[in-house]
């Protein structure tokens, strides 16, 4: 680390509020402890999470001040001890550690056990929008609602960031993908690998062995009518109602994202394959990460995908 500044631009906030919240601060280069590999950043992509972490509304403790940003990409830098596989000059992608913070910075404390070598098929921008997202859509598929080759799955909120990546991931483990979503995105889902598309009321869905819900409120309920018995619901959004489920005769339960190197890595090899393609919308500078959680919530105008801060 001896070429390694001292000192390093971080967006932090000191107190939970809006977007007017996050601070540009100098604070001092962190040093990796055991277990964690230090990542000068290339870029880190915003989330949700993001917004409820700086609000106060975060399910995880998140003591003040705090370095907002979870998802990342950029190159090693030092490796603490009991860590292999991480060597200096290595472009890694992932995720932070388990609170999701710290990644809007220009360096980066992340945990081993939650980034992976990055995609050569993929640049520094794109990578950083992927970990969540994309750990998302596959732990809901394959270790929650455990599907597998021929089966079937609707995927509600198809059109969304985690959808996109979940109708990719689908398609290509042979699930036959139904995708609900508004028809301006029929083409474009269509293209990623949905075999059919409904609207949001879900009219004209079949029966199948699972559903996704990426959207949560009252549209949820709609989904309990179309999971053939034994089959599973699976929210990224909400906890699904216990007695809708029973009555259906399905597993229904909400989960929350474990990102992980080996699901990385699984999700690197498609990327090197083409098998899945990103969807990066606004592109800012670091130093704009307010302006960036205006768009996330809406009060400014923003292009559709990931909003990605260049570091």
């Amino acid at each position: 680390m001896s070429d390694t500044p001292s000192d390093m631009l971080a967006m932090r906030v000191h107190a939970f509020g809006g977007p007017e919240a996050i601070v540009a601060d100098q604070i001092p280069v962190p040093v990796p402890d055991v277990g964690e590999v230090l990542v000068k950043v290339a870029a880190a992509s915003v989330g949700p999470w993001d917004g409820w972490i700086r609000g106060g509304t975060s399910v995880l403790p998140q003591p003040l001040p705090l370095t907002l940003g979870s998802d990342i990409a950029g190159t090693v830098i030092a490796s603490g001890a009991g860590v292999d596989g991480f060597a200096a000059g290595l472009a890694v992608y992932g995720t932070t550690n388990p609170r999701f913070t710290d990644g809007y910075a220009q360096f980066a404390i992340c945990k081993a056990a939650m980034i992976a070598p990055k995609p050569t098929a993929l640049g520094f921008v794109e990578a950083a929008s992927v970990p969540v997202i994309a750990v998302t859509a596959w732990q809901m598929l394959f270790d929650h609602a455990k599907l597998k080759a021929g089966q079937s799955v609707l995927i509600h909120g198809a059109a969304g960031n985690v959808g996109r990546f979940a109708v990719q991931i689908a398609r290509d483990a042979g699930i036959r993908v139904l995708a609900a979503a508004s028809p301006q995105n029929a083409a474009a889902l269509r293209e990623l690998g949905a075999d059919l598309i409904v609207g949001r009321d879900l009219a004209g869905a079949e029966p199948v062995d699972a559903a996704l819900d990426l959207v949560g409120g009252e549209s949820q309920r709609l989904l309990f009518d179309h999971v053939k018995p034994g089959g599973a619901l699976i929210s990224a959004v909400s906890e699904p109602d216990a007695a809708l489920a029973a009555a259906a005769g399905i597993r229904a339960s909400f989960m929350l994202v474990e990102v992980r190197s080996d699901t990385l890595v699984a999700l690197g090899r498609r990327f090197e394959a083409n098998l899945l393609q990103t969807f990066v919308g606004e592109i800012l500078p670091l130093d704009q990460a307010m302006r960036a959680h205006r768009m996330l919530e809406g009060a400014l105008p923003a292009k559709p995908g990931k909003i990605v801060l260049r570091a």
